[in-house]
């Protein structure tokens, strides 16, 4: 199973960008053993539509179109569960364990993803009940999916 991350917004050079590669890198180098295939992060440019139906809507088409098939849809949104890495780990686990193609986390722009796309996602996670920058989501993400590949493999970077 792949790890994919379709995110609305850029990350520009930076601290941010560095953050997210090293956990990025560090997945991919814990996750090939554990049966994944690798991880990627596909960035969508925010839609400058006037109305915010339109933007959300210009923003589903092109998330929905680097969409696999056979993948298994979370979104990332404050309204969703509260779980801890353990519970994550066991998700993509199971995930992996059922042929999923690809987990693919969904982080939408400002707007939020639109009713179509949400109706399609299996599970919606949430990082607490505050609102978070799309850079420092992406970052706290990438941290808990390389933990949860940590967790699957009794690596000690998660201790309980």
């Amino acid at each position: 199973m792949r790890i994919l991350v379709i995110a609305v917004g850029r990350l520009k050079q930076g601290p941010e960008r560095e953050l997210a590669d090293r956990y990025l890198t560090r997945f991919e180098d814990i996750g090939r053993k554990l049966g994944f295939r690798g991880a990627a992060i596909h960035e969508i440019a925010e839609s400058r539509h006037s109305e915010t139906k339109a933007r959300i809507a210009e923003e589903a088409t092109a998330i929905a179109a680097l969409v696999p098939e056979k993948s298994v849809l979370i979104a990332l949104d404050e309204g969703g569960d509260n779980i801890d890495s353990v519970t994550l780990a066991g998700h993509l686990g199971r995930w992996r364990d059922d042929s999923m193609a690809c987990a693919v986390f969904m982080i939408g722009g400002a707007d939020g993803l639109s009713p179509e796309l949400r109706r399609k996602v299996k599970f919606t996670l949430a990082f607490g009940k505050a609102t978070w920058p799309h850079q420092i989501v992406r970052i706290m993400l990438l941290e808990q999916i390389y933990r949860a590949a940590t967790i699957l493999s009794g690596h000690p970077y998660h201790r309980a």
